[in-house]
């Protein structure tokens, strides 16, 4: 079946009861009251609203909030069953984006499950808007748990009083305050939105690793640093073992040329040693044959020190 898309958003909430007869092995959940606001998305403004009771097929299957007042219970007795409103809930959700606090979890199937059970075919959304998993993305738990009641108390908005049309409406405002002080947040990042701007709750996993996170930043805090002067020392070193140093004579033995010759001459001005430059084509030096001492010599001289 097609579903031609509505240009209006729906947000709803559902209030539901599990079947507490022990017999029903399905555990399946009565439907007790169904309300929805139509907003329009560029303005973030209810154009309409609908809410209605729902009796379930075992009376007793009503909540005792609801049974205790004896308001609720006549309307209960004098409700429509959802068959008989679910040609409304269908104009109401069809075609259309939904809205919703943890509906992905909850709400839709709640739907979906009524209107098999009646034996019709279940409303198709144009797009599913879960402001739990919105709100836990983008907001983060700085409100606390992320609950209705929670986010309307951090808020100031009011007590959640858990009627359909109230929460769908709390809902709405809701999302508008935290869309508010996101869009302030981003316009002065380093002005508005401290330390309880990011997802406050704390968990054992956080806990551990904001300990490790300190103790590696006071280390890395209290971790002597090289000074400049020690800095400029290394780079000395390493370039004076890179470089090839010059050897030079000392002062007092001068390198001079006498005819030709090169000579070293003392403080005084004699000449210490005579030096000959070698050139390339000069034949090598014929090296003095090493001469040994006879052994007669040896012979003798052992004697002589024997005695």
């Amino acid at each position: 079946m097609t579903t031609t898309m509505k240009k209006e958003m729906v947000f709803f909430d559902v209030e539901t009861a599990a079947a507490p007869s022990a017999s029903d092995t399905d555990r399946r959940w009565h439907m007790l009251e169904f309300g929805a606001i139509l907003v329009c998305p560029r303005r973030l403004v209810e154009l309409s609203s609908y809410s209605t009771f729902i009796q379930p097929d075992d009376l007793s299957a009503v909540s005792g909030r609801f049974a205790s007042s004896p308001s609720h219970a006549a309307a209960f007795a004098a409700a429509p069953s959802f068959a008989d409103v679910a040609d409304d809930i269908f104009e109401l959700l069809d075609g259309r984006v939904w809205a919703g606090h943890n509906i992905r979890r909850f709400d839709c199937h709640r739907v979906r499950d009524s209107f098999a059970a009646a034996g019709r075919p279940a409303p198709e959304p144009a797009g599913v808007v879960d402001s739990l998993a919105v709100l836990g993305r983008v907001f983060g738990r700085r409100a606390g748990d992320l609950k209705m009641a929670t986010l309307a108390t951090y808020f100031g908005i009011g007590k959640q009083t858990h009627r359909s049309l109230d929460d769908a409406r709390m809902n709405l405002e809701v999302l508008k305050h935290c869309a508010t002080v996101l869009l302030l947040e981003s316009s002065l990042p380093g002005v508005l939105g401290g330390e309880d701007a990011g997802d406050g709750a704390v968990t054992r996993r956080r806990a551990a690793n904001s300990i490790t996170g300190n103790v590696f930043n006071r280390n890395r805090s209290t971790a002597p640093k090289p000074s400049t002067n020690t800095l400029q020392m290394a780079f000395a070193r390493a370039a004076s073992s890179s470089t090839v140093t010059a050897v030079t004579t000392p002062a007092s033995a001068e390198v001079q040329k006498v005819n030709g010759r090169s000579c070293k001459r003392d403080s005084t001005g004699k000449v210490v040693k005579a030096m000959t430059t070698a050139t390339p084509s000069a034949a090598p030096r014929a090296r003095r044959p090493v001469t040994t001492t006879p052994f007669s010599m040896i012979l003798r001289h052992s004697r002589a020190i024997v005695r």
